[in-house]
């Protein structure tokens, strides 16, 4: 059996319409839209759409993670990351997420992310 590429035609012109997307609930406050995988499974890729306020607790990334944000903006303990921000947090790296505001990301993850309430 022979793995295939998949695309995402449109994906940024998708992106600028969020209400015409399947949203489902991430975390109290962020939604997801999958692309590929299921957040918190394996691999995999989905948009994020987080409410203003909205945060995702410390976690802890088992392998690279990598956000690109696409509308608003959201911060850690590092720093703050408005849209066309391309953040990667390497394995091992750990952080606590907020959006004052809200925001929209590309989310893509090499592998399941560990909250510290997990350990």
């Amino acid at each position: 059996m022979t793995a295939h590429s998949t695309a995402f035609a449109n994906l940024l012109q998708r992106a600028a319409e969020p209400d015409q997307l399947h949203w489902q609930m991430l975390r109290p406050g962020v939604e997801f839209h999958a692309l590929y995988g299921q957040p918190g499974v394996g691999p995999a890729a989905a948009l994020l759409r987080y409410l203003p306020g909205a945060t995702v607790p410390e976690h802890q990334h088992t392998d690279y993670e990598h956000i690109l944000v696409l509308q608003g903006s959201q911060r850690d303990g590092n720093g703050h990351y408005p849209a066309g921000t391309l953040l990667v947090s390497p394995p091992g790296s750990r952080h606590a997420v907020v959006s004052d505001d809200g925001c929209l990301v590309l989310a893509i993850w090499s592998a399941p992310i560990e909250f510290a309430t997990d350990a």
